[in-house]
């Protein structure tokens, strides 16, 4: 009797490891096993559609010019952000405007921000304030008759600004907080280094595009800058996002 037992055990045993084998030979896992293989496949899918990961970080920079359109060194300008692959603000005066209404349509179709910069470049004052704001609004008309746009920041001149025309024009006033001093320096050199060393993430750059050495300056900047990994944007990225 014991002996027809342990026969029985052994050709139960022998028909186990033939069931294990055969399950091994077609593919098959254990439970465990096969979860993890399904999750490895699940997270392979996610991470070659783009999921799972987060995005790197992107250290934005605004640059910004003030006074133009200029005829010839804000179309020089404008090439050299193309080039670039780089977007900038323009705030633009009401009279440059009229004269040059191209060089603000082409600013537009390349993607940069226009803005306000008043009519005349004039200052604002205690005794000139309704002056001031008649200015504001001609240039925003100057401004929506050529690129069918409403006009909605605005660089003051001197950055004297008066917060009431923020409700009354429904207008938002841009100051800076990089300013190389580009109009009064004829050394590109020295331009540049003021720009590179005082820039950060999420800056604004105060320039113009009336000068030629200013242009310059600021294309060479710009290279600095994209080589240290910044990404320049519009000031209203910079403002909002």
């Amino acid at each position: 009797m014991k002996k027809y037992v342990t026969a029985i055990l052994v050709l139960n045993l022998m028909a186990g490891l033939l069931f294990l084998g055969l399950r091994e030979s077609r593919g098959q896992m254990p439970a465990e096993e096969a979860a993890q293989a399904a999750a490895g496949s699940v997270r392979g899918r996610e991470l070659e559609e783009g999921r799972g990961t987060q995005e790197e970080d992107v250290r934005k920079i605004a640059i910004t010019f003030d006074d133009g359109p200029h005829p010839h060194y804000t179309e020089q300008l404008l090439d050299g952000l193309k080039e670039r692959g780089v977007v900038a603000t323009f705030f633009v005066t009401g009279e440059h405007a009229e004269l040059h209404p191209d060089i603000i349509r082409r600013m537009q179709e390349d993607g940069h921000l226009i803005g306000n910069h008043t009519y005349s470049h004039i200052q604002l004052t205690r005794s000139n304030r309704e002056v001031f704001k008649e200015e504001l609004i001609k240039t925003n008309e100057i401004l929506e008759e050529i690129t069918g746009e409403e006009v909605q920041y605005v660089r003051p001149p001197y950055g004297s600004w008066d917060k009431s025309f923020e409700k009354e024009l429904n207008m938002f006033p841009v100051l800076w907080n990089v300013d190389p001093l580009d109009w009064c320096s004829g050394n590109v050199s020295c331009i540049v280094d003021k720009i590179v060393n005082k820039a950060g993430e999420n800056d604004i750059i105060l320039m113009h595009d009336y000068y030629d050495t200013s242009v310059t300056a600021a294309l060479k900047a710009i290279d600095k800058l994209l080589e240290e990994g910044y990404t320049f944007v519009t000031v209203e990225e910079i403002l909002f996002d």
